[in-house]
């Protein structure tokens, strides 16, 4: 399967290289979605480039093309913050997008932030504990779960019941079976999700942990695969969604996510009935969860075989 950006197991690649291919490869893709006449220029009968050329781009950002085209092709230059920010300006970034393209462009100004071991102090467990009946979780910016309370495992019981190493929420979502996919708007969900995983590997290129993790799911996953090969990125947000329950009622949350001081890199989401009738279903279901555990409440959910991911993904 064709891959827009490979990356490989075995010896770690080299970081330094990875970092400015990624950076040709999303200056780019955001170059293609600015329309000419965005900035101001004329889309001629003849004009078959997706969005701005390379010249144009140099131009309005007020560099030289070659260099501009030094920058899309990787080569092994140090661009100046002040270039980096007219280009962001000129291909009208966001402040998560640009901050990507800091970090790709190694401009030392942009934190690092820490990487997670994984471990999480016995008191976490207790907190999440206190939020039910509040679905609450632990997850990295890979999207591991390193812990969660009763009322996320009656919210998405096929997760949970993964063993504790393999517990991924992109992974769950890009390959569970469907009758135990919790999300309504798949779509929409997963491709922010992607978008703000591609932002954090931004800032792990060579790291071979992330890199395995990547090709693995790129490899289980086309939809997966189709989405990284954007390279959109979002930062975090609170964001409403909804779940379906195990039998088949739609849930409406509003999840909110809070960094852990001892972890920087690892957050608590916490989701928020946002109506009456979802607060009710998730006190009921957390009932449930306790007296029958994950599987059983799946096996007696009336959910099965509804539809909520594209063909192919």
């Amino acid at each position: 399967m064709a891959r827009s950006d490979p990356v490989h197991d075995g010896a770690s690649p080299d970081g330094g290289a990875q970092r400015r291919t990624e950076l040709g490869e999303f200056l780019r893709r955001r170059r293609e979605r600015i329309a000419p006449e965005t900035v101001g220029i004329a889309r001629g009968p003849r004009r078959r480039t997706p969005g701005l050329r390379r010249e144009e781009v140099a131009e309005l950002s007020g560099i030289g093309v070659a260099w501009y085209t030094w920058l899309e092709q990787g080569r092994r230059i140090n661009p100046s913050v002040q270039v980096l920010d007219a280009v962001a300006r000129t291909l009208l970034l966001d402040e998560t997008e640009r901050n990507h393209l800091y970090r790709l462009a190694a401009v030392p100004s942009v934190p690092e932030k820490a990487t997670v071991d994984g471990s999480q102090p016995a008191e976490y467990q207790t907190i999440l504990e206190a939020l039910a009946p509040l679905p609450a979780t632990i997850v990295t910016a890979r999207y591991d779960v390193l812990a969660f309370n009763d009322a996320y495992a009656a919210l998405d019981p096929g997760l949970v019941l993964l063993p504790p190493e393999e517990r991924n929420v992109l992974h769950h979502l890009f390959t569970a079976p469907e009758h135990v996919q919790p999300l309504v708007e798949w779509e929409r969900e997963v491709s922010f999700m992607v978008a703000q995983l591609r932002a954090a590997f931004g800032r792990r290129l060579g790291d071979r942990e992330w890199a395995r993790f990547i090709d693995s799911l790129s490899a289980a996953s086309s939809r997966f695969a189709a989405l990284w090969g954007r390279h959109e990125v979002a930062s975090s947000e609170a964001r409403r969604k909804s779940f379906w329950s195990v039998d088949g009622d739609e849930l409406h949350l509003v999840a909110s996510g809070f960094a852990v001081a001892a972890a920087p890199d690892t957050k608590l989401w916490i989701y928020t009935p946002d109506d009456q009738d979802t607060t009710l279903l998730i006190e009921a279901l957390v009932r449930r969860y306790r007296e029958a555990g994950a599987a059983e409440l799946l096996r007696l959910g009336a959910r099965s075989g509804r539809s909520v991911r594209p063909e192919g993904a």
